[in-house]
């Protein structure tokens, strides 16, 4: 664990965070948005750890504009970007109100609130032989549902914060929304916290094809143009998260066709949209701590 880097990720995460405040307004462009949001990560010497989700309304997760992408800001928007110094990531996330509406604004806080509760929950624990004494990841959990649930709404059970490793955006340990009985403990390491609050009854279930792709098998295939997004792929991104439109910017427009043959080689996967099962609005805070000897620190703060 290079706690140097992590510190570094988290730092350039919380800069990136306070400009894509500033540039996020109604009817602006989600492809404009994420472009300068994933611009200014690589400006201040990171690079981005996944593309910039920027889902609207019902939909919770992994919408992330293609290259040729027409949608305009709306709605209330959750911004989800990610930050690594040599595979070492910041996880972050906010939502945002475009339309001047009291119930996403209340939704907003719902899920700020919960994300508040679990971190000061933890950050006021010790750590003992590399283990956070005295909670787990249920109670954690706990907090960060009854709090939603004090607010008039619901977190989303099938969908949580996670483990992280290098290079790895998942690597195996939920951060549940709600208490699921496990007691996992939190042991050294990167953690995301990742509460989602709705209108609606608190499940998601995937939605279109987002264009968001992770590399699972680097076997041989034999069509050329397919050979040659691997090949940039594998260097480019290792096992992080990437997207069709980073893809097409460096290769052109025949990567779509290369992507659609290495997913269905087995080589690619490709993540679907997440969506609220009922319709309703969500809202989406995220924030990434690590635990080491020296206590629990907030590193995208």
């Amino acid at each position: 664990m290079n706690k140097e880097k992590i510190l570094k990720a988290g730092k350039i995460a919380s800069e990136v965070r306070k400009y894509a405040r500033t540039i996020i307004k109604k009817d602006v462009p989600l492809l404009e948005i994420a472009e300068k949001i994933e611009a200014k990560t690589e400006e201040l010497g990171g690079k981005p750890a996944f593309p910039v989700n920027l889902s609207i309304n019902n939909i919770s997760a992994h919408y992330t504009p293609s290259h040729d992408d027409k949608t305009l800001a709306h709605g209330l928007l959750k911004v989800d970007f990610g930050v690594h110094i040599d595979g070492w990531v910041a996880d972050n996330a906010f939502s945002v109100d475009l339309e001047n509406s009291e119930e996403n604004k209340k939704l907003i806080k719902a899920s700020e609130d919960a994300l508040d509760s679990a971190l000061k929950l933890i950050k006021d624990k010790g750590v003992v032989d590399g283990v956070v004494v005295d909670i787990s990841t249920n109670e954690t959990g706990d907090i960060i549902s009854k709090t939603i649930e004090s607010h008039g709404f619901s977190p989303i059970i099938n969908l949580s914060g996670h483990s992280m490793d290098n290079y790895e955006l998942h690597s195996g340990i939920t951060i549940p929304n709600v208490n699921d009985n496990r007691k996992i403990k939190f042991k050294e390491g990167v953690y995301a916290f990742e509460p989602f609050a709705t209108t609606g009854s608190g499940k998601v279930h995937d939605g279109k094809p987002s264009g968001i792709y992770e590399l699972k098998d680097t076997k041989n295939i034999r069509n050329p143009i397919s050979r040659e997004v691997l090949e940039f792929i594998t260097k480019e991104y290792n096992t992080l998260p990437f997207c069709s439109r980073w893809v097409v910017k460096k290769i052109g427009i025949k990567a779509l066709f290369g992507l659609k043959h290495l997913e269905d080689n087995g080589n690619l996967y490709q993540f679907a949209q997440l969506v609220e099962v009922a319709g309703s609005k969500v809202s989406q805070t995220e924030q990434t701590i690590l635990i080491s000897e020296d206590g629990v620190i907030v590193t995208s703060e």
